[in-house]
């Protein structure tokens, strides 16, 4: 099996050569470059199976960088941020990070960062249990489609369609939906969609699950998702 390969964008020298010794001692592949514009000409060369982009970096930012990939793929995309309460978090999340870490950080748990985006991307379907659930509350099944008005989500060819127009989503917010979907009419907290989206193990930030909420309902409507204040969310048939 070909190894994975990692794009890593962190200005700091020290930071960025100890953390590309680090990932590559555990098996990935690692291509680290010192800036955003060096960082998009990498992952346009390279296609790498996961990037790593530190918010502040020269040239073109972390949050821009984050963009123009996700402009241009799906690749799962991990932020790297100095402050845990910086806007540059959720600016990473708007702009389609699938996840972030604050540093500094410690190296196992970036790499068990990293694991769990690549596993979730790998199954795109959902963990054991979900994505092929039953149709109940207001969803209609036809075979692996589900139908909640306007909205068709085909669980076998991991496609969504609105008003028979396709939706294009990032792995994350397919699971998140799948998550949904599974389950309609049913509230699903914060940290149960960090647990089954994120693989989340332990306790994390719940901006994440809340800035891909809304992210995703920009997609397949606003008022199709519904916020149960002090609970989570839930689907609307």
């Amino acid at each position: 099996m070909a190894e994975t390969h990692v794009l890593f964008v962190e200005d700091d020298d020290v930071i960025r050569e100890a953390t590309q010794l680090a990932l590559e001692r555990v098996g990935f592949t690692v291509t680290a470059m010192p800036d955003g514009l060096s960082g998009l000409e990498a992952f346009r060369a390279d296609r790498p199976d996961i990037a790593l982009l530190d918010v502040m970096v020269p040239g073109l930012d972390g949050v821009s960088l984050c963009r123009r990939i996700r402009d241009e793929s799906t690749v799962p995309v991990i932020m790297l941020s100095a402050r845990a309460d910086s806007i540059d978090v959720v600016l990473g999340l708007e702009a389609g990070a699938d996840d972030y870490v604050t540093k500094p950080f410690d190296g196992a748990v970036l790499v068990a960062r990293i694991r769990a985006v690549l596993r979730r991307f790998g199954h795109a379907a959902g963990p054991e249990g979900t994505g092929q659930g039953g149709t109940e509350g207001e969803a209609e099944g036809l075979g692996g489609v589900l139908v909640f008005g306007d909205l068709e989500i085909d669980t076998d060819g991991m496609e969504v369609r609105r008003a028979g127009e396709q939706v294009a989503l990032t792995p994350t917010e397919m699971r998140l939906l799948l998550e949904f979907s599974s389950a309609p009419g049913t509230v699903l907290s914060r940290d149960k969609l960090l647990e089954r989206v994120w693989d989340y193990g332990w306790g994390g930030d719940t901006r994440v699950v809340d800035v891909h909420v809304q992210r995703l309902r920009t997609k397949i409507g606003q008022d199709r998702i519904e916020t149960v204040r002090g609970f989570g969310y839930k689907l609307r048939g």
